[in-house]
C-alpha cells in the first residue's frame, strides 16, 4: 500500500491499482470499480464487507460500540432531544434554531391527518391482518394521492415528502391498530408531542377523555429516537435501493416496511416477546437458558446479542434505564414482565451470557416497554417502523443528492451452462 492506492496482484502476474476511499471516520473502503476492466468482481455474500455508497448521516463504531448521528452520540440525543429535534439533525445535519425547530414542527403536525379514502380502504382487509401487513398497503398507497406532484429531483418536492411521511406515519401506524381491535381511529392532536400524540391515537377511544402518562411519553420519544436510524441496515438498503430507480418516496419506504417486518431486522422485538411467551413463567427460565447454551438445540433466546456490536449495542444501555423507569410506573403483575427481567438479570451475571457478548438488546427493552404500556406483540414492529421513517426519508433524500445510480449487485452464476434445448414433451 503505498500513498492513497493500494496495489492487488492477481495470479503472480498482473497488479491492480485500487484507490483508497477513507471516510470521516473508521475503517478506510477499496474504490473496486476498476476491477470491471479487468472482467472480475468480488463475492461478498450479504455485502458485509461491501460499501454502496457514502453517507454523512450515520456512523458506527462496532467495535467501541458508538453510534453517532451526524456525529453526534445517540445517548446524548436521547436524553435531552425531542424525537422531531432530531427528525431535523437528520435531514438537516445540524442541531435547529428554536425558530427553525418551530417551523419545522408545526408543518409536521398540519399535515398529520389522513385522507378518509385510506380509512376506507381498511375496510377491504381482514381485521386479524399484521398491522404491519397493513402498514405496507397504506403507506404505499399513499403515492396514488401525493405522486403526480412529486418530483424526486426537486428539494423542495423532496422536502414536502418528507414532511408528509414523517407526519403521518403515526397517524396510519394508530389507525391500522385501530382497525386490527376493532376500535374506531382517533384523530391526531395538534397540542400533543410526537410521541404523545402517538400514544394518544394508539390508546385513546372518543367516548373517554385520554391523558398522556408523562412517563410513557418519555419512553416512546426515547424508543422513537433509538430506532431513528442504524446505518445500511437491510431496511435501509431496501429503500436505498428503491429509490435508486428514481421511485417515488412513499413506495421506497413501502419497501423498507416490507424489509423491516422480518424478525432478523425489525420484527425482532415481535420474535422476543413471542420467545417470553413460549417461556411462560419464571420458573421454566432455567430450562431455556439450558437449551440456549445447548448448541445442539435449535432454540435461540431472542433479543440477546447483537449482530453489528462487537460488545454491547448503544442504545440498549439508554433503553433499559427507560424499561425500568415505565416499570416502576405502572408495576410488574404481569407474567412475561417477571420472565423477561430474570433473563435479564441470568444476562448480566452468567458467564456463559457475558463470554459470548449476549446482552439484552434495544428489541429486548422495546418489546417490554410495549409490552408493559398495553401493546400487542404484532405492534412492536409498527411502533419502531414509526421511528426507523426518518432514517429511511433521511437516506432516500442524501441519495438524491448525490448522483443518481441504479443498484445493481452481481451475482455468481452456479446454474447450468448453455445447452440447446430439447423438448421431453
Amino acid at each position: 500500500m503505498t500513498g492513497k492506492k493500494a496495489r492487488l496482484t492477481l495470479n503472480q502476474h498482473h497488479a491492480v491499482e485500487l484507490d483508497l476511499h477513507p471516510g470521516t471516520v473508521g475503517r478506510v473502503a477499496l474504490d473496486i470499480r476498476p476491477f470491471g476492466a479487468q472482467q472480475l468482481f468480488t463475492y461478498d455474500p450479504g455485502f458485509a464487507n461491501t460499501a454502496g455508497c457514502e453517507s454523512a448521516i450515520t456512523y458506527i463504531d462496532a467495535h467501541n460500540s458508538v453510534l453517532l448521528h451526524r456525529g453526534f452520540p445517540v445517548n446524548q440525543l436521547a436524553e435531552h432531544c425531542s424525537f422531531l429535534e432530531v427528525c431535523y439533525i437528520l435531514l438537516q445535519g445540524e442541531a435547529p434554531t428554536r425558530e427553525e425547530y418551530d417551523v419545522f414542527a408545526a408543518n409536521i403536525t398540519r399535515h398529520s391527518l389522513i385522507n378518509q379514502q385510506m380509512t376506507r380502504m381498511l375496510s377491504g382487509f381482514r381485521r386479524d391482518s399484521h398491522p404491519m401487513a397493513l402498514m405496507c398497503a397504506v403507506v404505499g398507497a399513499l403515492g396514488a394521492f401525493y405522486h403526480e406532484e412529486l418530483d424526486v429531483n426537486n428539494p423542495e418536492h423532496r422536502e414536502l415528502a418528507a414532511i408528509r411521511l414523517l407526519s403521518k406515519m403515526p397517524t396510519v401506524a394508530a389507525m391500522c391498530y385501530k382497525y386490527s381491535i376493532e376500535q374506531p381511529s382517533v384523530y391526531p392532536q395538534n397540542s400533543l408531542s410526537y410521541a404523545g400524540n402517538l400514544l394518544h391515537m394508539l390508546f385513546a377511544i372518543p367516548a373517554e377523555k385520554y391523558t398522556v402518562n408523562p412517563v410513557l411519553e418519555r419512553a416512546m420519544n426515547r424508543i422513537l429516537i433509538l430506532h431513528a436510524d442504524h446505518g445500511q441496515c437491510p431496511s435501509t438498503t431496501s429503500v436505498r435501493t428503491a429509490g435508486s430507480s428514481g421511485a417515488n418516496p412513499f413506495a421506497c419506504i413501502a419497501a423498507g416496511l416490507g424489509s423491516m417486518w422480518g424478525p432478523l431486522h425489525g420484527g425482532a422485538n415481535e420474535a422476543c416477546m413471542r420467545m417470553l411467551e413460549e417461556i411462560n413463567t419464571v420458573d421454566r427460565v432455567p430450562e431455556f437458558v439450558k437449551r440456549a447454551k445447548d448448541r445442539h438445540d435449535s432454540f435461540r433466546l431472542m433479543g440477546f446479542g447483537n449482530s453489528i456490536y462487537d460488545h454491547f449495542d448503544p442504545r440498549a444501555a439508554m433503553l433499559r434505564k427507560t424499561c425500568h423507569e415505565v416499570l416502576s410506573e405502572l408495576g410488574m403483575e404481569d407474567n412475561l414482565l417477571k420472565v423477561a427481567m430474570e433473563l435479564e438479570h441470568i444476562a448480566m451475571t452468567d458467564s456463559f451470557f457475558l463470554e459470548n457478548k449476549l446482552y439484552p438488546s434495544v428489541d429486548f427493552y422495546t418489546a417490554l416497554i410495549l409490552k408493559a404500556m398495553g401493546l400487542p406483540p404484532s405492534m412492536f414492529t409498527v411502533i419502531s417502523a414509526v421511528g426507523r421513517t426518518i432514517g429511511w426519508i433521511a437516506h432516500w433524500n442524501e441519495m438524491h443528492t448525490q448522483t443518481l445510480k441504479i443498484c445493481r449487485p452481481r451475482q455468481v452464476y452456479v446454474g447450468k451452462p448453455q445447452r440447446d434445448f430439447t423438448s421431453r414433451l
